[in-house]
């Protein structure tokens, strides 16, 4: 079974994605940067996530 961190992270990295999209769709450099923040964010929780499977040896 996947980690929860992965699931979570993966979900995070898609809205950042949407996020950033659309802040830089709409000009808004704010939202833009909030966007590439939570896609970041994301990342490092899906990192974590592959890190506690590995240690489980899945």
């Amino acid at each position: 079974m996947v980690d929860k961190e992965r699931i979570a992270g993966s979900a995070q990295q898609a809205k950042g994605s949407m996020k950033a999209g659309a802040g830089k769709l709409t000009g808004d450099r704010k939202l833009e940067a909030e966007g590439h923040a939570d896609k970041a964010e994301g990342k490092a929780r899906n990192f974590i996530g592959g890190v506690k499977d590995a240690l489980r040896g899945k």
